[in-house]
């Protein structure tokens, strides 16, 4: 039976992200998709691009690939960059294809697999309709405050508070273990850092267990090592 397959944030780990694919397989009539931060931090972007496009999958904007595009646009415009990029930012500036850049151009904010499954990068408000949503919270957001302001800070999960339909599948916020909420599952668990890179795989059509069961449907591929440094162990934020 066909499959999604929604993998977490690679950040350019090219190794863990062939390993994993390795052994979740995907065929003809699979749908994969990634949570976005593809790129930046880690050892080879370039080859994860390169992967993502011969599956023919599907990447939701991420809060790096955004950086990376705003960054090019304002070097064309002779300004400086709106954000404060780290060296890998600056190098893929530089050297990433005009193929890579219609890629990172082409991400949507979201991608409905289906009625059941979104993936998102960051987040979502809860009771806002995808239309009004603002960006930047679909890219950066964390947490919600106990009334319902939403932060890209560490604290109070927004995926704890939300209620679906649809289940959301996100990334971004680094931690040890995935999240595992009702109505949202977290991928992100760090591989750049040294921690893991984890998919989810279902059967199309089928949606999420219980958060007690869903380590069933979870792939995740150990580090090699840690390749940017997270400023302290992960941990379950």
């Amino acid at each position: 039976m066909a499959r999604f397959i929604v993998v977490g944030d690679v950040h350019g780990c090219s190794a863990e992200l062939d390993a994993l694919l390795d052994r979740v397989a995907p065929v003809h009539g699979d749908r994969v998709a990634f949570v976005g931060d593809l790129v930046a931090k880690g050892p080879n972007t370039e080859r994860v691009l390169r992967s993502v496009r011969a599956l023919g999958a599907e990447v939701a904007l991420g809060n790096h690939e955004k950086k990376l595009l705003d960054a090019r646009a304002a070097r064309r415009a002779g300004r400086p960059s709106p954000t404060k990029l780290d060296p890998t930012h600056e190098r893929l500036l530089d050297q990433l294809t005009d193929e890579d850049w219609s890629m990172l151009e082409s991400m949507p904010l979201w991608i409905d697999l289906d009625a059941q499954l979104r993936v998102v990068h960051a987040g979502i408000v809860p009771g806002v309709a995808m239309s009004d949503q603002d960006p930047k919270n679909l890219l950066h957001m964390r947490s919600l405050s106990d009334t319902g302001e939403p932060s890209s800070k560490w604290g109070p999960p927004w995926g704890a508070r939300y209620v679906g339909p649809p289940h959301i599948v996100f990334g971004h916020n680094a931690r040890k273990d995935p999240q595992l909420h009702p109505f949202a599952t977290g991928l992100d668990t760090g591989c750049v850092y040294g921690g893991a890179l984890t998919a989810l795989v279902l059967k199309q059509g089928s949606v999420p267990p219980p958060p007690s069961a869903r380590g069933d449907v979870l792939v995740a591929e150990p580090a090699r090592r840690a390749y940017s440094d997270y400023g302290g162990p992960l941990v379950n934020r």
